[in-house]
């Protein structure tokens, strides 16, 4: 079947998994024929990878300190010679000389100059053995010979890292290092493999022990039947007869469950539904008697005193237990025992606390000072959510049906990071509202999916003269695509509200790992980070990350070193994720191919229970579950020892032994089911049929979860837009308003939290604590009404407003993401933010500049962990 569009035809494939017509029509797609990334950019990345690398330019063996006795006696020395090593003569060259000196130097653009440091000179001189230079010819050129060989071996010197051999640093002094290797690295090798092919063998035992004993007769054509489903209300229906099948709705209605605290939950709940009614109640006898305008003074004391009891009790159990897993409310077994929900009490408890938020904020019993102090403490103890997207070549297209199915269901959390694949559809989400991804979202858009499309014949040339398979040029100009060109971290953050994190893996093999976001590195290009997370060694070559000025111009980034594919060693950052904005519950989608075989839940998983013994039972039954977890457990023993005795080749000049010893999964952990086609089309682009299959499989891994990460996000969205709301001076509206048409409203938008009168306190510490800043300030400490700004200090106003926003809901500190920080001290590193406390707002912040930011943010918007810990 073929439908004419208005540009090109297009074809709907036999099977379309539900999707209309419409969406196999690529013309009907956001922005599709706009070519988002300007000629300069793509130059300037171009200048970019030209430039040599600092990490192969010549090193020092070793280096003086700046003040050693040795540095002084060899800078005095030379201060009396001119750049040959001679005394400067009494005849200066001419002013034309000088220019066409700096020609000769200029043009050799590919030396790489250094130094042991900025005031040390850039080639120091050989003296002689009485401190000066030697006087005969045969001196000088032994001298110059000899250097030039030094120099020469320390230009060779650097090479041995580049490929990743081991230095002696990390394989210690000795010769058994050198003649146990190979033999240890073939045993332990030996023994790997075998435990595979075991491994291999009792995977294959559960399946077809599931297939031929677990899933027959009538459960089989349920399960099909909630397979074939393409959207989500389809797909409960289809659950709730599959729960109704197994006998499931017994064990919601009962309370008691080994993996949470039943009796605790359900005193908590009654007591607070008991409370908050009474609270209900006493504000509508107030607001009667408000509107009647008579009522005794007895009685108003009396009425007083129910008021602030009822209200204060609510308030302490909110305080008390509304916090990031109470009592195992939270665990994720809870709801890996039925197909949809989890115990009834504990979905009334949760139902029960969302309605008591929502009292809490619209209640006039509590004033503003005090809603804005709990509400504080419970944003901190609660955390957030975060979705991770996982890397995996192609099978990353997995995601887009994660995304949708999320989305369709406003499950769609603030924060999203991506790794390699992952790290292009967090871009595509994060940069695009809610509106644009559901028209995106659809198979059409496998017209932009061009990644692989080159010959095999190109693609082998280019492997042979440069190392890798594609090309960082083409993949920049494809990706500006999904990034709406070359928008920064805090562009994205500033258009959609959502936080996207990529996470980038340095071309040095010991540096630490950057993750790439609108705090640690706002005005780093997106598409940049998103290639260098998609540089796997071998497919692509590591590339500069690339940063955008304040006149628009792109410029390299960290001094211009090179990243590569982060899924090397940071797959899922959960820590980095925890430290900078306080996530505590983490939804991965998890499609890396090479762990795909040892994803395996013995005891089910959230929201795809165990149907042998009507899911009370054992994958496999209790043999063969106990088998794969000690076949798994004694593969990951090895692989830990080949890393810890140096074992383990580099290819490449990478360590791969991170690739199965990293965390892969989260609090909930999707895995969307892929076929054995897809390991041959791993560097394959896919066409529209073939997307609308990965989009509905994704879908489908993704409906199982969503009923917990619902009720995840309803308490956390409540304590949010309470948050948001007793905010000082800024309880008018919930969320900024959109700053164009057809833009979704941010939430936890700095417009929303400080007045104008906050951040002008806040600019005045600026210019008290540091005595600089874009303008000038006039007025008495003791007479705010006396201020008066300049066009420099409403500057300072829309930078703290950045600094401010950015810092809201982060766990515990912002990174500087350019090393570009201005701080004296350690002292100078800390911000306290309150929005109605003006002596303790400011301590020693310096604005820097628009490299990057480096505070600590405490206070009203960051709990510290003593704090939140709970």
């Amino acid at each position: 079947m073929a439908e004419e569009g208005s540009h090109t035809s297009f074809k709907v494939p036999a099977k379309a998994y539900g999707f209309p017509p419409e969406a196999f029509d690529w013309t009907r797609l956001p922005d599709a024929d706009t070519n988002f990334l300007p000629a300069e950019d793509l130059e300037a990345f171009i200048q970019a990878l030209a430039a040599p690398d600092p990490i192969q330019s010549p090193d020092d063996v070793s280096s003086m300190r700046l003040g050693s006795p040795a540095r002084r006696q060899s800078t005095s020395s030379l201060a009396g010679l001119d750049d040959s090593g001679k005394a400067p003569s009494s005849s200066s060259p001419a002013p034309g000389q000088h220019l066409a000196n700096n020609r000769v130097n200029s043009s050799n653009s590919s030396m790489f100059i250094t130094a042991q440091n900025d005031w040390a000179p850039v080639h120091e001189k050989v003296l002689g053995s009485g401190g000066s230079t030697s006087s005969t010819t045969t001196s000088k050129d032994n001298t110059s010979k000899r250097r030039r060989n030094r120099d020469a071996k320390k230009r060779r010197r650097p090479l041995k890292v580049l490929v990743g051999t081991r230095s002696k640093d990390e394989t210690r002094e000795g010769y058994l290092y050198s003649l146990l290797k190979w033999p240890f690295l073939l045993i332990v090798g030996a023994w790997i493999i075998g435990l595979g092919l075991s491994y291999l063998a009792t995977r294959s035992y559960i399946y077809l022990y599931e297939q031929l004993i677990a899933w027959r007769g009538k459960r089989e054509r349920l399960r099909r039947a909630m397979r074939a489903t393409g959207n989500y209300k389809d797909w409960v229906v289809a659950a709730k007869q599959m729960d109704d099948f197994f006998g499931n709705a017994k064990w919601k209605e009962e309370n008691d469950f080994a993996y949470y605290d039943s009796k605790t939950v359900r005193r908590v709940w009654d007591q607070m539904r008991k409370c908050r009614e009474k609270a209900e109640a006493i504000e509508k006898q107030m607001n009667m008697t408000m509107t009647n305008g008579h009522g005794s003074s007895d009685g108003g004391r009396t009425l007083e005193a129910e008021k602030k009891k009822a209200v204060e009790d609510l308030k302490a159990l909110i305080e008390a237990c509304v916090k990031n897993n109470f009592v195992g409310i939270e665990n994720p077994r809870l709801y890996s025992q039925t197909y949809y929900g989890t115990k009834n009490l504990v979905q009334n408890y949760v139902d029960e606390v969302e309605r008591s938020l929502n009292f809490l904020i619209s209640t006039k019993q509590l004033t503003n000072e005090e809603k804005r102090v709990m509400f504080k403490g419970t944003c901190a103890n609660y955390g957030r959510t975060a979705l991770c997207l996982s890397g995996g070549a192609t099978f990353a297209y997995y995601h887009f049906g994660v995304i949708r199915a999320l989305l369709d269901e406003d499950c769609l959390p603030d924060i999203i990071t991506g790794t390699s694949g992952g790290a292009l559809v967090a871009a595509l989400v994060a940069t695009r509202t809610n509106e644009e991804l559901k028209q995106l979202l659809v198979p059409s858009l496998a017209h932009h999916i061009t990644a692989c499309r080159e010959p095999f014949t190109t693609w082998v040339r280019r492997w042979w003269k440069t190392g890798a398979r594609f090309d960082s040029l083409d993949w920049a100009k494809q990706c500006s695509w999904w990034t709406r060109g070359s928008m920064t971290f805090r562009e994205a953050y500033e258009r959609t509200g959502r936080i996207l994190n990529v996470s980038c893996v340095p071309a040095d093999p010991h540096s630490p790992t950057i993750l790439c976001n609108y705090l640690t590195s706002p005005d780093c290009v997106i598409w940049s980070a998103v290639i260098a997370s998609a540089a796997v060694p071998g497919i692509l070559n590591p590339v500069v990350l690339m940063m955008k000025t304040r006149a628009g111009h792109l410029v390299p980034y960290s001094f211009g070193h090179k990243w590569k594919d982060g899924s090397l060693r940071t797959d899922i950052p959960i820590k980095a994720l925890n430290l900078h904005f306080n996530v505590n519950f983490t939804i991965v989608s998890q499609v890396n191919p090479h762990i795909n075989l040892f994803f395996f839940s013995s005891r089910g998983s959230v929201g795809s229970p165990v149907t042998h013994r009507k899911g009370r039972g054992w994958r496999g039954g209790y043999l063969g579950s106990a088998t794969e977890q000690y076949i798994k457990l004694d593969l990951n023993k090895w692989l830990r020892v080949l890393r810890q005795l140096e074992l383990l080749p580099r290819p490449l000049g990478q360590d791969w032994s991170q690739l199965w010893l990293q965390t892969f999964g989260g609090t909930v952990t999707i895995w969307p089911k892929s076929i054995p086609t897809d390991f041959l089309r791993i560097l394959s682009d896919p066409d529209a049929a073939t997307l609308a299959r990965m989009i509905h499989e994704g879908q489908q891994s993704a409906f199982p979860k969503l009923r917990f990460v619902a009720n995840r996000l309803k308490v956390e969205r409540a304590v949010e837009r309470g948050r948001m709301e007793t905010r000082a001076a800024s309880a008018a509206s919930v969320s900024a308003p959109a700053s164009d048409a057809g833009h979704s409203t941010r939430r936890r938008s700095i417009e929303s939290m400080l007045s104008e009168d906050d951040l002008r306190s806040l600019l005045r510490g600026v210019r008290r604590g540091k005595g600089g800043g874009g303008g000038s300030v006039t007025g008495t400490d003791g007479d705010e009404d006396g201020l008066s700004t300049t066009d420099g200090e409403e500057d300072g106003l829309r930078h703290a407003r950045m600094v401010i926003d950015g810092a809201e809901g982060s766990g515990d500190s912002i990174d500087g993401g350019g090393g570009g920080g201005g701080f004296d001290d350690e002292e100078d590193r800390t911000i306290f933010v309150d929005g109605e406390d003006e002596e303790e707002l400011l301590k020693g912040f310096v604005a820097t500049s628009h490299v990057g930011l480096g505070v600590t943010v405490e206070g009203a918007d960051v709990i510290t962990k003593e704090a939140g810990g709970a």
